[in-house]
C-alpha cells in the first residue's frame, strides 16, 4: 500500500507540477478544497435512511457517485498532506497510537460519546 500511495503522490505532484498549479496549491487552498468535497460527499447521502444508503451502494448507481466523491476527498487529503511535508501513512498511524490511549477499550467499547466526556467519567 505504502507503494501504491507513493506512486499516486507523485502523479499527483506532476498533475500539479504540469499545470503550474502548485501556486494554487496552498495548505489553506488545498484545505479549503477538501472540505469542499467532503461537502459534496456528504450531500450525496444526506437525506437518505441507511437503508437507502444499503441498496444504493449494493446497486451501483449511488456507489459510482460515492466512490467519485471519496476519491476526490482522498486525492486532495493527500496533496495537502504532500505540500504540508506530512507522510500521511505515519501521521495516521500516530494518530490510531494516540486514540487507542484516549479511547480505552473498557471505557469505549459500544460507547460513542467525546475523549472529554469519557476522562469526566475518571
Amino acid at each position: 500500500m505504502q507503494e501504491g500511495l507513493e506512486t499516486l503522490r507523485q502523479e499527483l505532484a506532476e498533475f500539479a507540477a504540469e499545470r503550474d498549479w502548485e501556486q494554487f496549491h496552498t495548505p489553506k487552498n488545498l484545505a479549503m478544497a477538501l472540505a469542499g468535497e467532503v461537502g459534496e460527499l456528504a450531500a450525496e447521502l444526506q437525506w437518505l435512511t441507511d437503508e437507502e444508503i444499503r441498496q444504493g451502494l449494493a446497486t451501483g448507481v449511488l456507489r459510482q457517485r460515492v466512490a467519485g466523491e471519496v476519491a476526490d476527498v482522498f486525492i486532495y487529503l493527500l496533496r495537502l498532506a504532500d505540500v504540508c511535508g506530512i507522510e500521511l501513512l505515519s501521521a495516521a498511524h500516530a494518530k490510531v497510537v494516540e486514540n487507542r490511549v484516549r479511547y480505552p477499550v473498557e471505557k469505549a467499547r459500544g460507547n460513542a460519546r467525546k475523549y472529554d466526556e469519557l476522562a469526566d467519567e475518571e
